[in-house]
């Protein structure tokens, strides 16, 4: 497999690579790398890209699959059971187990079997390169450095009082 084919099938990935091939045929002396030496090293940094942050958004734009989220980023990674989250969120089992599915194709969702049930949990990962996609180039163009303005604040409810 020639050095171009390498960089093609890594450059196809939605990953960010970096490589160093020691190898005579691509350049490197004999006495370096001898007749059968093949260091490959790959350094892979993933970052999120425009169309996988529209199928995360668009996988988020249902309110019934925003509610199974937030539930799943509220309990954390110990995550729920599909039965325990139609008992909170009060959705028949086929219509979570389709929004669950869709979570879990944008990759927003992870599941893991533990004997016969599955849980399900988000993705901290992806969701964490989903609002970094967002906000990587906040205030950018500003004149003036925008400060805390661009972190993300956590919404204050107000309490009313009685009468």
């Amino acid at each position: 497999m020639g050095r171009e084919s390498i960089h093609r099938q890594m450059s196809a990935s939605n990953q960010a690579t970096e490589f160093s091939l020691n190898c005579p045929r691509f350049g490197y002396p004999p006495a370096v790398a001898g007749p059968l030496a093949l260091d490959l090293r790959f350094h892979i940094i993933e970052t999120m890209k425009g169309p996988e942050a529209i199928e995360a958004l668009s996988a988020l734009a249902s309110e019934a699959r925003l509610a199974v989220y937030r539930l799943l980023v509220k309990r954390g990674p110990e995550g729920y059971t599909p039965s325990e989250l139609v008992g909170r969120l009060d959705l028949p089992a086929p219509t979570l187990s389709f929004h669950l599915k869709g979570l879990a194709q944008a990759g927003l969702v992870v599941s893991r079997r533990e004997g016969r049930n599955l849980h399900y949990s988000p993705n901290f990962e992806r969701m964490n390169a989903l609002v970094g996609f967002l906000t990587e180039n906040c205030c950018s163009l500003a004149e003036q450095a925008c400060g805390t303005d661009c972190a993300p604040v956590a919404e204050v409810t107000q309490r009313r009082k009685r009468a």
